[in-house]
């Protein structure tokens, strides 16, 4: 079973998301909880929960097959103690949201260290942050999202986000979202079928393929190990077209959210039907 989609908006209620995936012929989708550029969340009131939970029943969307975006303000790894609190705030919120959408995880960038700590310091505040955030939430999964590497993001190589795992208290509510962009611009070469079986394998081996919960199907505008976060449609950008084909026939890859969130949103429903077709093709192992 494949979960094929895009990230679509929620604009004017959290439930047309639903019918806007549905309309792409989409089996997964991805939206944000509130304005992305807010900390406040004005999206979630009982109408709307109670819409959200009958149009998903009625189109068919269990929880495995959504994978909601945190706020981008959410900095986890801030330097600053009272913007650190005030994002982790905001994720528990989020998380809580969540909760009352019956949503069984939340995708996030893990934070940046904006050039005043260490990395290490960086990430030890993320994961202080989520251990915090798990802890006054129930069921709902973290799942991580790696980084093209911009800026003094962190999350760019599978050793940072292993190294958050490591220390997060209930493992069983951690994961990570890898998107294909990102892994381009960070450095890993996807558009190589040789170099894509073993980055897999080396995610397997470094963090586990058993914490991935999804991916970000995106090509890129940026070079190969250029850290630039700039996503593009499929065979637009700078990897091999045939890398999204790769994913569409690793076997492991199955059963979890598989998101476009590709520049030309018009393109979505060719996008969506070519990589169904791409999953006929003849299935392997990554690992």
């Amino acid at each position: 079973m494949w979960y094929i989609g895009a990230h679509v908006s929620a604009a004017g209620g959290v439930e047309k998301s639903i019918i806007r995936a549905h309309k792409l012929g989409a089996t997964a989708f991805s939206f944000f909880l509130k304005n992305q550029r807010q900390w406040k969340n004005t999206l979630l009131n009982e109408t709307k929960i109670n819409l959200f939970h009958k149009f998903c029943k009625l189109y068919g969307y269990s929880s495995n097959q959504i994978l909601p975006h945190g706020n981008y303000l959410m900095n986890l790894g801030n330097p600053d103690p009272d913007m650190r609190q005030k994002s982790c705030a905001a994720l528990i919120d989020e998380l809580l949201s969540c909760e009352k959408l019956k949503l069984s995880m939340l995708n996030i960038h893990p934070g940046s260290h904006l050039k005043k700590i260490t990395e290490k310091s960086c990430l030890n505040n993320i994961i202080y942050c989520i251990n915090k955030a798990l802890s006054k939430t129930n069921n709902v999964t973290i799942v991580l999202e790696n980084t093209a590497g911009q800026g003094s993001s962190v999350g760019y190589c599978f050793e940072h986000l292993a190294y958050i795992i490591r220390y997060i208290e209930d493992k069983s509510r951690i994961g990570v979202c890898l998107d294909s962009c990102h892994l381009f611009s960070a450095g890993y070469d996807i558009g190589n079928f040789s170099n894509f079986l073993n980055i897999f394998k080396h995610f397997n081996n470094i963090i586990g393929i058993n914490y991935l919960c999804g991916i970000h199907l995106n090509d890129s505008i940026g070079a190969l190990h250029s850290r630039l976060d700039r996503h593009q449609n499929l065979g637009y950008g700078q990897i091999n077209k045939e890398a999204f084909s790769w994913f569409m026939q690793s076997i492991q890859f199955q059963k979890i959210p598989i998101i476009l969130e590709t520049k030309n949103m018009n393109l979505w429903v060719h996008e969506i039907k070519w990589l169904y077709k791409k999953s006929l093709n003849n299935q392997f192992n990554i690992i």
